[in-house]
């Protein structure tokens, strides 16, 4: 199981609390991840990539252990750690202003 952490504007729409469990099978990448959490709670498709083009959402960032990985090929492995359910795999609304 893959521990999630989300923003809480996703936790509300999700009706979820900070932390959710999804099962990804082999190989366990961002969008894998991702397609699981879409998969798991419909009304998040589209909030934290784009429905069509599959591309990040420009305000959303990912990290896991410490690392950002929002600019990272959404096809690379994740952290062993990570896969592993010792660290969680966290998207984070990215704050924007002036």
């Amino acid at each position: 199981m893959i521990r999630v952490m989300l923003p809480a504007h996703l936790r509300n729409l999700a009706h979820v609390g900070k932390e959710i469990q999804i099962e990804v099978n082999d190989p366990v990448s961002q969008r894998t991840v991702i397609d699981a959490i879409e998969a798991a709670y419909p009304m998040l498709r589209g909030t934290i990539r784009d429905a069509t083009t599959k591309k990040r959402r420009p305000l959303v960032r990912f990290f896991a252990c410490e690392q950002d990985l929002s600019h990272e090929s959404p096809d690379a492995l994740l952290p062993d750690d990570v896969i592993s359910g010792k660290e969680p795999y966290v998207v984070l609304g990215a704050i924007a202003g002036g």
